[in-house]
């Protein structure tokens, strides 16, 4: 027997990933009104619109028996694809299943601290402690070329690319990512929310741009700013490009 087929092959390996991934929260159960909506989504961005994985998050909606294979009908219909449901009571969870899609659970508010005032008076108070340094001066620096296929990561703070990141390949930071060199595949900042996260870089071709989920593709950039250096900000939920020179 051949010593190839003594060898136990493998089909596939799982493997963690931090993709890109657009929420729509949703703040209407009515599919007719979404369906207005993006309608009008469409038309101001066309290029958005094309296939683009979406989690629908129902945690603002108090609807025990949602319609949503009606609401996925109306996503699908305008090139948006459903993959997954954020929140709801188990009966949305389970028609979520039923429908091929994922479930994650609601996003919980950070827990405070609750502060007995019945003791305040008579324990001694702690010195005040220095505050932890902002999550952007953690970071990563990554020297060469970010190639085709290849992601790089900054769960933590900024991150910093000392060369070019090729099509293909992804830069993903906490905090704004800094690009000294070509910026020609996906950048996304603020992967964690952080609304004050930027990108700069010193020559603009991006595939895709992100910060704290708003995104921008290449087709939808100002083609005068393309192949300059730019930064880009978030303001009022658009990204904001503009001139670095």
């Amino acid at each position: 027997m051949s010593l190839n087929m003594d060898r136990e092959t493998s089909a596939f390996t799982f493997k963690g990933g931090m993709l890109p991934m657009t929420v729509m929260e949703l703040t209407s159960a009515d599919p007719e009104q979404i369906r207005a909506q993006l309608a009008g989504k469409v038309s101001q961005s066309p290029a958005f619109f094309q296939h683009t994985p979406v989690v629908l998050s129902v945690e603002q909606l108090d609807e025990p028996h949602l319609a949503l294979e009606r609401i996925c009908a109306v996503c699908r219909a305008h090139k948006l694809l459903p993959v997954a449901v954020r929140g709801g009571t188990d009966p949305v969870k389970q028609s979520a299943w039923a429908l091929g899609l994922g479930w994650f659970p609601p996003q919980e508010a950070r827990p405070r601290a609750v502060e007995d005032t019945s003791l305040a008076a008579i324990e001694p108070q702690p010195e005040p402690q220095p505050e932890p340094a902002p999550a952007s001066a953690v970071g990563r620096i990554y020297r060469g070329t970010v190639r085709s296929g290849q992601q790089v990561t900054a769960p933590e703070g900024d991150l910093v690319v000392v060369g070019a990141v090729n099509p293909g390949a992804e830069v993903l930071a906490a905090g704004s990512v800094h690009v000294y060199g070509p910026l020609r595949g996906r950048a996304l900042g603020g992967i964690h929310g952080d609304r004050q996260a930027g990108i700069f870089c010193q020559e603009l071709h991006a595939e895709l741009l992100s910060l704290a989920g708003n995104y921008k593709r290449l087709e939808d950039i100002d083609p005068r700013l393309l192949n300059h250096p730019v930064q880009v900000q978030l303001r009022d939920d658009q990204l904001n490009i503009s001139s670095l020179g």
